[in-house]
């Protein structure tokens, strides 16, 4: 039997509430399947969810609302990234160098040494899915020169896809004050990924990576497991709390949901689990909001939530864990009352099966793998997507077995 009580906030919690201004934190207790003690926010955080194609908005929760993007930055380190395949200045084979700086730079990491050299193709898919920091620096150092230049790109390119809420500051995510972004443009930087670079969609949604023994699960609890499930990224900061954008396809509709300062890894996935469910049941029609022109926030600052989340050396506690998404079936009939959204609308329950065994991508350094004579590479796909205003596609190397 699942228990469920409303525990008093503590004098941390309350301050953050009142730094937040008018974000409500409203907490429970409860059991999941597998019996561990998990917080869920029911008021306050962005959430959103639209239409891909359309771009109309089927149901939003403070969505231009300003908020820390954490690892969520690295969509726009694909972005610029990809951007640059598709003007013929880099090739996804092209082979970017590990700088000190770059092998500096703090976990999430691969560890890669300064000198070493990796394809831009295999350092894209280590950011979507290990949310490697260091491979996030190298592809902007690689791309642009230095972080600086990169950097401004990102927020060119932001400005271009009228992202009006977000700056970027680095290329990984990693903490930054003057970073800020909201749901709705990372709804928008969703659908120019998956609009603009229809060939490498295969990226998004990839279930793991093996890099030599070392095998790295994709951090978004949908992957595997919410049928339809296309993949993007999630991303954690103590300052932030836990972000996915998530997409998933069924019937020729895709769908993108934005889930902003949940409190667990198991609560982001359950939560853009129901967002989306409650998008396919839903129709667009005249009178939806649009992601272009939903109402800006007046709100400048996006709250930090560092007080809430992490002790003063930026721990956290094991039940708030990253991985907590990827363990066992989720059973979100426990959370089933929590899920009470904006107008009175309840978002739907969904039950998640348990992930299966890894089934790992093979990443590697240098221009070719390791024993490549011996490996057995699938053919590539048939279309990598059409031009985009006479360019060049930008074609996604076709899966490689991990060995």
């Amino acid at each position: 039997m699942v228990m469920t009580m409303i525990l008093k906030p503590s004098r941390r919690i309350a301050a953050v509430a009142a730094l937040a201004g008018a974000l409500v934190f409203a907490y429970a207790h409860v059991a999941n399947a597998q019996g561990a003690r998990v917080f869920e926010w029911v008021e306050g955080t962005p959430a959103l969810v639209a239409d891909l194609n359309s771009g109309q908005v089927l149901y939003s929760e403070n969505a231009t609302d300003p908020w820390f993007p954490a690892s969520l930055t690295k969509m726009m380190t694909a972005y610029v990234a990809l951007e640059e395949v598709r003007a013929g200045r880099m090739s996804m084979d092209s082979l970017l160098t590990v700088t000190p700086h770059a092998a500096a730079r703090p976990a999430s990491k691969m560890g890669f040494k300064a000198g070493e050299r990796i394809r831009l193709d295999n350092a894209l898919i280590i950011i979507m899915v290990g949310s490697a920091n260091d491979v996030a620096t190298t592809i902007a150092e690689g791309v642009s020169g230095s972080v600086e230049n990169f950097v401004a790109k990102m927020n060119l390119a932001a400005a271009r896809l009228g992202m009006h809420d977000s700056y970027f500051a680095n290329p990984s995510g990693l903490p930054d004050a003057r970073k800020r972004t909201s749901a709705r443009d990372m709804a928008l930087l969703a659908r120019a990924l998956w609009r603009e670079f229809p060939g490498v969609r295969e990226l998004y949604g990839l279930e793991s990576i093996r890099h030599g023994s070392r095998v790295m699960r994709n951090g978004n609890g949908l992957v595997g497991r919410y049928a339809g499930t296309t993949g993007m990224k999630t991303g954690y900061v103590c300052s932030s709390g836990f972000n996915v954008v998530a997409t998933a396809q069924r019937g020729g509709r895709d769908l993108v949901a934005i889930v902003m300062g949940a409190p667990t890894a198991i609560q982001r996935t359950a939560k853009s689990a129901s967002l989306l469910e409650y998008g396919f049941s839903t129709f667009g029609g005249f009178g939806r909001a649009n992601l272009e022109t939903m109402p800006r926030s007046p709100k400048a600052d996006p709250p930090d939530l560092r007080p809430v989340f992490c002790t003063p050396n930026g721990r956290r506690p094991l039940a708030m864990g990253e991985s907590g998404s990827n363990r066992g079936a989720t059973t979100n009939a426990a959370f089933a009352g929590l899920f009470g959204g904006s107008g009175g609308t309840r978002l739907p329950v969904v039950e998640l099966p348990e992930r299966g065994p890894p089934q790992p991508i093979r990443v590697w350094t240098g221009a070719t793998p390791p024993g490549a004579e011996q490996a057995v590479a699938t053919p590539p796909a048939a279309s990598a997507g059409a031009p985009v205003s006479g360019q060049r596609p930008v074609p996604m190397p076709p899966r490689r077995p991990a060995f």
